[in-house]
């Protein structure tokens, strides 16, 4: 079973897009795959209870069928920081806990396991723990989604900084174009290649249709062992 944690530069930086491209990637190969988000805001009230949009799409993308408590067992309804959440709640939950919520997730027999973070990589959990340390906990490697976009090289260098000095290991990182008119696209992708000291899983361009399969078509897997070369 091969598992990653996928956190992204910023707040819409495509961290959604990029892991059920890769769980649609992992399909077209004919792997079992399950993505997971275990705690996530923004979620709508349905008749079944709350519902978060990125949860649905790791569900869809994914080829093993898991209970929706199960891919996100902590969803909060407002769409602002997870912790403002729980703490306007009065609720507390540790990393020990979501790390158990995954764990038990992946019992579940997969190939690939993907489990998502909220926002970008130093995002509060509560007043003493980072989201980031779910990562470590779960002792699985990163991968970095870049969105590309004025700035993104500044922030793409320090949440690998940071990732790295948490001691999780950065096993890749995928550009995802925000921008349609981005000035010299090729320029600040080159150097990101060359100054995340990653592999580049692909760059996934800004596209009208997002769809898993339409995204995977511009993705590889980490255990392809791709090319550094993104020009």
């Amino acid at each position: 079973m091969s598992k990653y944690f996928i956190t992204g530069t910023d707040t819409d930086a495509g961290k959604t897009v990029v892991a059920a491209g890769l769980l649609a990637r992992a399909a077209q190969q004919g792997l079992r795959s399950v993505g997971l988000k275990p705690i996530a805001a923004g979620c709508e009230l349905t008749e079944q209870g709350l519902r978060n949009d990125d949860a649905l799409a790791l569900m869809a993308a994914s080829t093993e069928v898991l209970a929706y408590e199960v891919v996100n067992p902590v969803a909060l309804e407002p769409a602002i920081a997870p912790h403002i959440v729980l703490m306007k709640q009065n609720r507390h939950v540790s990393v020990s806990q979501l790390a158990g919520y995954v764990r038990g997730a992946m019992m579940t027999p997969a190939d690939l396991v993907l489990v998502e973070g909220a926002g970008g990589w130093r995002v509060p959990l509560n007043r003493r723990e980072m989201l980031s340390a779910l990562a470590k906990e779960l002792e699985v490697p990163a991968i970095l989604v870049v969105g590309v976009k004025l700035g993104c090289i500044n922030h793409a260098l320090l949440a690998a900084e940071s990732i790295r000095a948490d001691g999780v290991e950065l096993a890749g990182w995928v550009g995802n174009v925000i921008d349609a008119d981005t000035e010299c696209l090729d320029e600040n992708l080159m150097t990101l290649n060359a100054l995340l000291q990653a592999p580049c899983l692909g760059v996934v361009p800004h596209l009208a249709d997002c769809s898993a399969p339409r995204v995977a078509e511009y993705l590889t897997l980490p255990t392809d062992q791709p090319s550094a070369d993104v020009s």
